[in-house]
């Protein structure tokens, strides 16, 4: 049987968006305790998670990280790394489309967006199932690492054509 490009590139990109979670917990990431948000007109939130702005530049490592974030498994990111996904929408201007607190809201949770999206939650740690002990109650993401891209992730502007 044959299988198209575009399936095995949504297979891989599905099998890479849960091994961050795995690889990730494995370091011990997100052990503290989730943060408090509000969400704001159902698709933002516009506070920091830590009171403080992220670093662009630690952001941009976790983005690309394959054991934290690794947003370039399923998203193009402007960035020279081979094998980015094509399974979420680009990311290359970014910051032109959405403001900081709604990409924060992209990353926190995106299922409150769309609860259909395959993007997992990288600041979430209940509501699953068949967790294994290790790992209840941890995020895939800590609060700093999420502030972190998000600040990366706005640094993404479209450029002004003349």
């Amino acid at each position: 049987m044959k299988v198209g490009r575009r399936v095995l590139a949504t297979l891989f990109a599905a099998a890479i968006a849960a091994a961050p979670f795995a690889a990730q917990q494995a370091v011990g990431q997100g052990k503290a305790p989730v943060v408090k948000y509000k969400i704001v007109d159902e698709d933002s939130i516009p506070e920091s998670l830590t009171g403080k702005p992220g670093d662009p530049e630690k952001g941009k490592k976790w983005a690309i990280a394959g054991r934290l974030g690794h947003c370039i498994a399923c998203h193009v990111m402007p960035v020279d790394q081979p094998y980015m996904g094509e399974v979420g929408p680009s990311l290359v201007g970014v910051a032109s489309r959405y403001e900081a607190g709604q990409l924060r809201m992209l990353i926190v949770n995106p299922k409150v967006i769309n609860e259909d999206t395959m993007m997992p939650a990288f600041y979430k740690a209940d509501g699953f199932h068949r967790v294994r002990k290790a790992f209840v109650g941890t995020t895939m993401l800590s609060a700093q690492q999420v502030e972190d891209i998000v600040a990366y992730l706005m640094t993404l502007k479209e450029e002004e054509k003349d």
